[in-house]
């Protein structure tokens, strides 16, 4: 479980987070979402320890993150798996090499278990046989699969995915949606997806955090959004279907 606690965060005296409260349990994908400048990514952040926040706690399983020693930051981060808005791949090694990074980085396991390692979470995300394959070689949805196969490698306990169908089409999107569903509840992770897709809020949201000017506004899962009595989270609902509906209709 992840816990975060009054978590506030100010730049230059303007505050960003005012004060956000939560908690991810495991087996369930945790969304927060809002529009563009509500502080989103700015929360993800300092639950990862990018940032600091100014005030608050986050706390891993019961292990306070945020006023930790270096040696137990350490032992956090090592279970914990990033995917990022760009896949983030290294353009320079294989397939293979990037699944195999943070193996190499985070433990002193013998190159046969690695290359083990790497095969079963390629194939867990139906990457088989593309190894040898570079980034430039494969489409943008192969790209996010290897980027979550990266994610989990390590035995990750914490997932987070920031903005994960950014720049893929509607059908792989829901691929992507799915996959990262399946794993969480397959290997009991605690998932964070950070989203302003719709589509992703209803196929995926087993919890659900609407952030709005840095507060948080609502909180409750997909089978609840759509009857809320929040003006902002109705707005935002309803903008991103509309958005939908325009991109549809070019595609048709």
């Amino acid at each position: 479980m992840i816990e975060f606690n009054n978590v506030k965060k100010s730049f230059d005296g303007k505050a960003v987070l005012h004060g956000i409260d939560g908690a991810f349990e495991p087996g369930r994908t945790n969304l927060i979402i809002g529009t563009s400048g509500t502080g989103k990514s700015v929360l993800l952040k300092c639950m990862v320890g990018l940032l600091e926040p100014d005030e608050g706690t986050v706390l891993y399983d019961g292990r306070n993150f945020t006023h930790a020693t270096r040696n137990v930051r350490r032992n956090i981060r090592r279970d914990i798996g990033m995917l990022f808005q760009g896949a983030a791949l290294f353009d320079s090694q294989t397939v293979e090499q990037n699944v195999m990074f943070p193996l190499n980085i985070l433990t002193e396991m013998p190159k046969d278990e690695k290359l083990d390692r790497v095969n079963f979470v390629l194939k867990r995300v139906g990457l088989e046989n593309v190894n040898s394959k570079m980034p430039s070689e494969i489409s943008g949805g192969m790209k996010k699969r290897v980027g979550i196969a990266r994610a989990i490698v390590n035995n990750s306990r914490y997932l987070y995915c920031d903005e994960p169908n950014s720049g893929l089409d509607p059908m792989t999107a829901i691929l992507i949606d799915n996959l990262i569903k399946e794993i969480t509840e397959e290997f009991n992770i605690t998932t964070v997806v950070v989203t302003h897709d719709m589509n992703s809020v209803m196929e995926i949201g087993d919890y659900i955090i609407y952030m709005y000017r840095g507060r948080k506004l609502w909180e409750g899962d997909s089978t609840e959004i759509l009857g809320t009595s929040v003006p902002e989270l109705r707005a935002f609902i309803y903008s991103n279907k509309l958005i939908q509906a325009l991109k549809e209709g070019e595609n048709s």
